[in-house]
C-alpha cells in the first residue's frame, strides 16, 4: 500500500466577521488586505508551499469573491496587455494556476466542527490539512509542511495540531492542552480544554493548522452539539486523544491573528517591512509617528 499524501486542505471562511464591520458587510473578511494581497492569499501560498494541490472553501452567501480571486480575469489581463503591463500580467497568471479552488456552502453556522464536516464528501478517506484563515504564521517551514512531517514521522494515523505559547491571561480565549513531551518540537496531548474559565492545563494553546486522519469524520458525526449548540472541532479531537492519539506540534515561528483588529494591523506593518521598494520610507514613516505620539 502507498503512504497517504497531502493534497487537499480545507479552509472553514463562512463566518461573518462582524469583529470588521462595516467593512464585512459585503466583502469577506478573508479578503481584508495585507500590504496588497488579500490574507486569504498569504494561506493559499503556505498551502502550496506545504505541497498542496486543491484547496476547498467552506462559505456562505456573498463570499464568492474568495474564490474569484483565484479565477481568471479575462477583462483585466485584456487591458493590461493592451497596455503593456507584463509584470502585473505575470502576477495575475501565477495567481490563477497557484492551486485547484472549489467551494462547499455551509449553509447553518454551526461550528468549526460542523464546517470541517461538510468537507468529508470531498476528501475521500485522504487525511487533511486544516486551515484557520485568521492564522497567518511565518516560520522558515510552512506550519502545515511541519505537521505533515510529523504526521509520517508517527504513522500516517494520528491527527496532529499546531500549539503555541501564549500569556496565562489569555489562556481563556484558546482551546487549551495538557502535554507529555516526545521530543524537542512534539508532545502528545493528554487533555484538550475549550477556553477555559479557570485553571488552564497549560499556556499552549491550538492554533489555526491541522492534519487530521479520515477517522476524525466520524469523531465529528458521533461527539454531539457542544458549547453554544455547535459541532465543536476541539470536541472530536478531544476524543482522538484516546484512539487513534492527537499530537502537537510546537510552532516557534510569527502569528498574526488577522481576525483581530490589532492583529491586522500588525501584520501590515510586519509585511510591509519585509518589502524592499516600502520598507526604509515606511520605517521612517513610523519613527515619526511614534515621536509625534509619546509627546
Amino acid at each position: 500500500m502507498s503512504k497517504p499524501t497531502l493534497s487537499k486542505v480545507v479552509i472553514p471562511a463562512a463566518g461573518l466577521g462582524t469583529r470588521f464591520l462595516p467593512f464585512s458587510k459585503v466583502i469577506p473578511k478573508e479578503m481584508l488586505p495585507i500590504v496588497d494581497k488579500p490574507a486569504l492569499q498569504y494561506i493559499a501560498e503556505e498551502a502550496v508551499a506545504s505541497g498542496i494541490k486543491q484547496m476547498l472553501l467552506l462559505t456562505s452567501r456573498h463570499k464568492e469573491s474568495m474564490e474569484d480571486h483565484f479565477d481568471l480575469a479575462f477583462e483585466l489581463e485584456a487591458i493590461l496587455r493592451e497596455r503593456n503591463k507584463e509584470e502585473e500580467l505575470k502576477m495575475l497568471s501565477q495567481l490563477s494556476t497557484l492551486v485547484s479552488v472549489a467551494s462547499v456552502r455551509q449553509q447553518q453556522p454551526l461550528g468549526l466542527g460542523h464546517a470541517v464536516l461538510c468537507a468529508k464528501p470531498w476528501v475521500e478517506g485522504q487525511p487533511i490539512g486544516v486551515m484557520l484563515p485568521d492564522d497567518l504564521l511565518e516560520a522558515p517551514t510552512p506550519c502545515l509542511q511541519s505537521l505533515w512531517e510529523c504526521f509520517g514521522r508517527f504513522g500516517f494515523s494520528k491527527g496532529v495540531v499546531a500549539l503555541m505559547e501564549v500569556p496565562w491571561e489569555k489562556t481563556h480565549q484558546y482551546g487549551i492542552v495538557s502535554v507529555k513531551p516526545i521530543d524537542e518540537n512534539v508532545v502528545r496531548i493528554c487533555e484538550i480544554v475549550e477556553k477555559p474559565k479557570s485553571n488552564p492545563p497549560s499556556n499552549l494553546a491550538v492554533i489555526g493548522r491541522y492534519v487530521l486522519p479520515p477517522c476524525i469524520f466520524e469523531k465529528l458525526e458521533t461527539v454531539g452539539r457542544g458549547a453554544g449548540g455547535e459541532i465543536q472541532l476541539t470536541d472530536a479531537l478531544a476524543r482522538m486523544t484516546e484512539a487513534p492519539g492527537l499530537l502537537g506540534y510546537l510552532f516557534r515561528g510569527r502569528r498574526f491573528d488577522t481576525g483581530d483588529k490589532l492583529g491586522f494591523l500588525e501584520a501590515n506593518v510586519a509585511f510591509a517591512l519585509k518589502r524592499p521598494e516600502l520598507k526604509n520610507a515606511f520605517l521612517a514613516y513610523l519613527r515619526q509617528t511614534v515621536e509625534e505620539n509619546a509627546q
